[in-house]
Protein backbone atom coordinates (compact mmCIF):
# COMPACT_ATOMS: atom_id res chain seq x y z
CA UNK A 1 0.00 0.00 0.00
CA UNK A 2 1.00 3.44 -0.64
CA UNK A 3 -0.57 6.66 0.17
CA UNK A 4 0.07 10.53 0.70
CA UNK A 5 -0.16 12.47 3.48
CA UNK A 6 0.78 16.41 3.16
CA UNK A 7 0.56 16.86 6.80
CA UNK A 8 3.69 14.83 7.54
CA UNK A 9 6.50 16.14 5.87
CA UNK A 10 10.06 17.23 6.76
CA UNK A 11 12.92 18.43 4.97
CA UNK A 12 15.94 16.07 5.72
CA UNK A 13 18.26 18.73 6.15
CA UNK A 14 16.92 20.47 9.49
CA UNK A 15 16.71 16.55 11.05
CA UNK A 16 20.35 15.40 10.42
CA UNK A 17 19.50 14.22 6.73
CA UNK A 18 17.13 11.41 7.56
CA UNK A 19 14.86 10.90 4.90
CA UNK A 20 12.67 8.34 6.13
CA UNK A 21 11.53 6.36 9.05
CA UNK A 22 9.56 2.91 10.28
CA UNK A 23 6.49 3.59 12.40
CA UNK A 24 3.84 1.89 13.88
CA UNK A 25 0.91 1.04 12.18
CA UNK A 26 -1.43 3.13 14.47
CA UNK A 27 1.07 5.87 14.40
CA UNK A 28 -0.89 7.66 11.82
CA UNK A 29 -4.19 7.21 9.49
CA UNK A 30 -4.01 3.93 7.58
CA UNK A 31 -6.16 2.88 4.71
CA UNK A 32 -8.54 0.40 6.30
CA UNK A 33 -9.48 -2.07 3.62
CA UNK A 34 -11.37 -5.46 3.52
CA UNK A 35 -10.95 -8.29 0.97
CA UNK A 36 -14.77 -9.01 0.11
CA UNK A 37 -13.97 -13.18 -0.40
CA UNK A 38 -12.06 -13.75 2.42
CA UNK A 39 -13.92 -16.73 4.52
CA UNK A 40 -11.04 -16.81 7.10
CA UNK A 41 -7.24 -16.22 6.91
CA UNK A 42 -4.29 -15.30 9.53
CA UNK A 43 -3.63 -11.48 10.38
CA UNK A 44 -0.52 -10.49 9.70
CA UNK A 45 2.17 -9.48 12.57
CA UNK A 46 4.44 -7.03 10.25
CA UNK A 47 1.99 -4.15 11.85
CA UNK A 48 4.91 -1.26 10.68
CA UNK A 49 4.90 1.41 7.59
CA UNK A 50 7.94 3.18 6.39
CA UNK A 51 7.42 7.27 6.09
CA UNK A 52 9.22 9.23 3.61
CA UNK A 53 10.03 13.03 4.33
CA UNK A 54 7.68 14.03 1.74
CA UNK A 55 4.79 12.50 3.05
CA UNK A 56 4.73 9.46 1.31
CA UNK A 57 3.60 6.54 3.29
CA UNK A 58 4.44 2.79 2.26
CA UNK A 59 2.86 -0.52 4.35
CA UNK A 60 4.21 -4.09 3.30
CA UNK A 61 1.89 -6.54 4.64
CA UNK A 62 1.51 -10.27 4.17
CA UNK A 63 -1.83 -11.77 4.28
CA UNK A 64 -2.72 -15.65 4.44
CA UNK A 65 -6.04 -15.91 3.59
CA UNK A 66 -8.90 -18.48 2.09
CA UNK A 67 -11.26 -16.97 -0.59
CA UNK A 68 -14.44 -17.95 -1.99
CA UNK A 69 -14.26 -19.16 -5.36
CA UNK A 70 -17.56 -19.92 -7.40
CA UNK A 71 -16.11 -23.29 -9.40
CA UNK A 72 -17.57 -24.74 -12.93
CA UNK A 73 -16.59 -28.29 -13.12
CA UNK A 74 -18.43 -29.13 -15.89
CA UNK A 75 -15.19 -30.27 -18.30
CA UNK A 76 -13.30 -32.00 -15.06
CA UNK A 77 -10.42 -32.49 -14.57
CA UNK A 78 -9.84 -30.14 -18.15
CA UNK A 79 -11.19 -27.26 -16.59
CA UNK A 80 -9.93 -23.69 -16.50
CA UNK A 81 -11.26 -21.74 -13.30
CA UNK A 82 -11.54 -17.48 -12.75
CA UNK A 83 -11.36 -16.53 -8.88
CA UNK A 84 -11.69 -12.50 -7.72
CA UNK A 85 -9.73 -10.76 -4.95
CA UNK A 86 -11.77 -7.58 -4.18
CA UNK A 87 -10.21 -5.23 -1.93
CA UNK A 88 -12.64 -2.79 -0.77
CA UNK A 89 -13.37 -0.01 1.94
CA UNK A 90 -16.90 0.52 3.15
CA UNK A 91 -15.95 3.04 5.55
CA UNK A 92 -15.04 6.33 3.36
CA UNK A 93 -17.30 7.16 0.26
CA UNK A 94 -14.85 7.03 -3.44
CA UNK A 95 -16.25 10.19 -5.11
CA UNK A 96 -15.29 12.68 -2.20
CA UNK A 97 -12.89 10.69 0.40
CA UNK A 98 -10.88 7.61 -0.63
CA UNK A 99 -9.98 6.06 -3.89
CA UNK A 100 -7.85 3.01 -4.79
CA UNK A 101 -5.41 2.64 -7.67
CA UNK A 102 -2.70 -0.15 -8.92
CA UNK A 103 0.35 0.79 -9.29
CA UNK A 104 1.47 -2.29 -11.23
CA UNK A 105 -0.09 -3.54 -14.81
CA UNK A 106 -1.40 -6.66 -14.66
CA UNK A 107 1.39 -7.97 -16.82
CA UNK A 108 3.92 -6.70 -14.01
CA UNK A 109 1.73 -8.53 -11.52
CA UNK A 110 1.13 -11.74 -13.03
CA UNK A 111 5.23 -11.95 -13.33
CA UNK A 112 5.98 -11.07 -9.64
CA UNK A 113 2.95 -13.64 -8.62
CA UNK A 114 4.61 -16.64 -11.00
CA UNK A 115 7.70 -16.40 -8.14
CA UNK A 116 5.16 -17.38 -5.35
CA UNK A 117 2.52 -20.02 -6.50
CA UNK A 118 3.74 -23.46 -6.63
CA UNK A 119 5.10 -24.79 -10.29
CA UNK A 120 4.45 -28.50 -9.50
CA UNK A 121 0.95 -27.86 -7.43
CA UNK A 122 -2.57 -29.27 -8.99
CA UNK A 123 -3.13 -25.80 -10.64
CA UNK A 124 -1.20 -23.88 -13.39
CA UNK A 125 -1.57 -19.65 -12.89
CA UNK A 126 -2.50 -18.52 -16.62
CA UNK A 127 -3.71 -15.00 -16.29
CA UNK A 128 -4.79 -11.94 -14.01
CA UNK A 129 -6.70 -8.84 -15.21
CA UNK A 130 -7.70 -5.96 -13.15
CA UNK A 131 -10.55 -3.92 -12.17
CA UNK A 132 -11.20 -0.87 -10.43
CA UNK A 133 -14.51 0.61 -10.19
CA UNK A 134 -17.30 2.10 -7.24
CA UNK A 135 -19.55 0.08 -5.58
CA UNK A 136 -23.35 1.21 -4.97
CA UNK A 137 -24.17 0.94 -1.11
CA UNK A 138 -26.54 2.46 0.88
CA UNK A 139 -26.50 4.82 -1.65
CA UNK A 140 -22.85 5.86 -1.38
CA UNK A 141 -20.45 4.60 -3.90
CA UNK A 142 -17.59 3.23 -2.61
CA UNK A 143 -13.74 2.36 -4.24
CA UNK A 144 -13.19 -1.29 -5.52
CA UNK A 145 -10.41 -2.71 -6.67
CA UNK A 146 -10.91 -6.97 -8.05
CA UNK A 147 -7.83 -8.72 -9.47
CA UNK A 148 -9.26 -11.40 -11.56
CA UNK A 149 -7.46 -14.64 -11.21
CA UNK A 150 -7.34 -17.40 -13.81
CA UNK A 151 -5.84 -20.86 -13.00
CA UNK A 152 -5.89 -24.25 -14.97
CA UNK A 153 -5.97 -27.73 -13.74
CA UNK A 154 -3.37 -29.98 -14.77
CA UNK A 155 -4.54 -33.23 -15.69
CA UNK A 156 -2.49 -35.81 -16.03
CA UNK A 157 -2.66 -37.58 -13.05
CA UNK A 158 -6.27 -37.96 -13.20
CA UNK A 159 -5.38 -39.09 -16.95
CA UNK A 160 -3.02 -41.82 -15.71
CA UNK A 161 -5.22 -42.61 -12.68
CA UNK A 162 -9.01 -42.64 -13.88
CA UNK A 163 -9.22 -41.95 -17.98
CA UNK A 164 -6.90 -44.05 -19.13
CA UNK A 165 -8.00 -47.07 -16.92
CA UNK A 166 -11.77 -46.84 -17.52
CA UNK A 167 -11.06 -46.70 -21.43
CA UNK A 168 -8.93 -50.04 -21.01
CA UNK A 169 -11.49 -51.90 -19.07
CA UNK A 170 -14.47 -50.53 -21.46
CA UNK A 171 -11.83 -51.88 -24.46
CA UNK A 172 -11.34 -55.10 -22.99
CA UNK A 173 -15.11 -55.37 -22.38
CA UNK A 174 -16.03 -54.40 -25.76
CA UNK A 175 -13.61 -56.99 -27.07
CA UNK A 176 -14.50 -60.08 -24.79
CA UNK A 177 -18.25 -59.25 -25.66
CA UNK A 178 -17.73 -59.58 -29.47
CA UNK A 179 -15.01 -62.28 -29.36
CA UNK A 180 -14.95 -66.17 -29.63
CA UNK A 181 -15.13 -67.07 -26.59
CA UNK A 182 -17.79 -69.18 -24.47
CA UNK A 183 -20.98 -67.56 -22.56
CA UNK A 184 -19.83 -68.74 -18.94
CA UNK A 185 -16.52 -67.27 -19.78
CA UNK A 186 -18.09 -63.69 -21.15
CA UNK A 187 -20.40 -63.98 -17.79
CA UNK A 188 -17.42 -64.27 -15.85
CA UNK A 189 -15.26 -61.47 -17.14
CA UNK A 190 -18.32 -59.16 -17.60
CA UNK A 191 -18.50 -59.16 -13.46
CA UNK A 192 -14.73 -58.68 -13.43
CA UNK A 193 -15.44 -55.76 -15.53
CA UNK A 194 -18.15 -55.14 -13.18
CA UNK A 195 -15.76 -54.93 -9.77
CA UNK A 196 -13.76 -53.02 -11.62
CA UNK A 197 -15.75 -50.32 -12.52
CA UNK A 198 -17.30 -49.97 -9.44
CA UNK A 199 -13.88 -49.38 -7.86
CA UNK A 200 -12.81 -47.11 -10.65
CA UNK A 201 -16.10 -45.17 -9.99
CA UNK A 202 -15.53 -45.13 -6.08
CA UNK A 203 -12.27 -43.84 -6.49
CA UNK A 204 -13.46 -40.83 -8.98
CA UNK A 205 -16.13 -39.84 -6.44
CA UNK A 206 -13.35 -38.93 -3.89
CA UNK A 207 -11.46 -36.84 -6.43
CA UNK A 208 -14.08 -35.13 -7.94
CA UNK A 209 -15.18 -31.80 -6.62
CA UNK A 210 -18.22 -31.54 -4.82
CA UNK A 211 -19.14 -27.72 -5.11
CA UNK A 212 -20.98 -26.98 -8.41
CA UNK A 213 -24.48 -26.86 -9.29
CA UNK A 214 -23.79 -28.79 -12.72
CA UNK A 215 -21.81 -32.57 -12.50
CA UNK A 216 -18.83 -33.23 -14.64
CA UNK A 217 -18.83 -34.92 -17.67
CA UNK A 218 -16.61 -37.88 -16.69
CA UNK A 219 -19.03 -38.50 -13.66
CA UNK A 220 -21.89 -38.61 -15.60
CA UNK A 221 -20.52 -41.04 -18.20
Amino acid sequence: QEWQNPFATWDPRDFCNISEIVLPMDTYWTPPIFILERVSGQNPELNYMVLMHNGSFNSTRPFQVTLTCSLIILKFPFDTQTCNLSIASFLYPAVTDFVMKTRRTPAEIMKHSQSFFLTDGEWRFTNLSILEYTELLDERRFSVVTYVISIERRPTLYILNLILPTSALYLLDMAVLFGPSSLEEKINFQIAIILGSSMLAVILNNSLPTSSNKPPIIGTH
